[in-house]
Parts: structure tokens; sequence; C-alpha cells
């Protein structure tokens, strides 16, 4: 398992972590197709997003090396209050452009299927700009499937995209 080795690299996000996990979805955001969001974040406008994911139920794990938070990836809830989804949660995750390409996504997204398991959800589902083929291959790459599709909903100044839902049955 390709985990055993870099389990140590990956743990649950700090909030002295927050400032890095904006630095690195602000990359996501200005590498255009990454992340739905247009313009830069700034630490208030995640703060209650960052607070509302508790270790025990919607975690945030970061992957760290030398004290450098490299990439991150979240669990969070679909549909928050409807009882009957409450197995059912969202990934979404970022890796710092400095280091992309050197299999940290797939730790993270490894790293986080064994924990939503651990934590008894059922199914897992990632919602993807459908012009980020790398992150569609990462995903069909750890056996999520393509479950939908909706085309050209996505504007970015004049081009259009789709997003494409990904998911995966625990």
């Amino acid at each position: 398992m390709i985990l055993s080795k870099y389990m140590h690299n990956i743990r649950i996000a700090r909030f002295e972590d927050l400032e890095s996990i904006i630095e690195i979805y602000n990359q996501a955001i200005n590498g255009r197709f990454e992340t739905a969001d247009i313009d830069e974040v700034k630490l208030s406008d995640k703060l209650e997003w960052f607070l509302s994911h508790q270790p025990d139920t919607y975690p945030i794990f970061v992957y760290e090396k030398k004290r450098q938070v490299l990439g991150w990836i979240s669990l969070s809830p679909y549909r928050k209050g409807r009882m009957a989804l409450r197995h059912t949660i969202e990934i979404s995750y970022y890796v710092h452009r400095d280091f992309k390409r050197q299999g940290i996504g797939s730790k993270l997204v490894e790293y986080s299927l064994l924990q939503s398991k651990k934590m008894g959800y059922k199914t897992l589902f990632a919602i993807i700009l459908d012009k980020n083929e790398a992150s569609i291959n990462l995903l069909h790459k750890f056996g999520f499937t393509d479950w939908g599709h909706m085309p050209n909903i996505a504007d970015f100044d004049g081009e259009e995209c789709g997003h494409v839902y990904l998911g995966y049955k625990l």
C-alpha cells in the first residue's frame, strides 16, 4: 500500500494551517478550471468553512513535509441536515503548484478513502470542472466512476465548462 510510508505526512488540519490552505486554494483559482471560484479568497472568507469541518465528522487533512503544507483534502457534508444523506460526503482536494505530479493528491485521496470508511461513510463524490482532466483521471485511478455531467454551467470570462460528478461507494 502506498500509504504506509507516507501516513506520517498526513494529519488533521489545525487553525495555523489555514493560511497555507488558502494559499493553495488561491493557486487553484489562479490556475483556472481547478475550482469554480474566480476571485481569490481571504482568511475571513474561509473561516466559517474551516470551523465547520470538525475532525470527528468532516475533517480537513493536510499533507505536510518539513513543516510545509503541500496539499489538503476536505470531507464535507452533502445536503447538510437531510438525514437520509448523512452517509454521503463530498471530497475536495488541492495541491501546492510546486508539488504537483509528485503523488500528493493520490496519497490524500487514498487516506481519505480509508478514513471515510472508518468514520462510517458509505458514499463519496467529487464535483470537478470537466476541463480538469488531471483531477478526473486521479479519481478514476481510485475507482471513482462518472455519475453525472452538467455541461457548460461555469463561465470563466466567456469560456464555459461543465461539472462532472464522480462517485465512489465504500
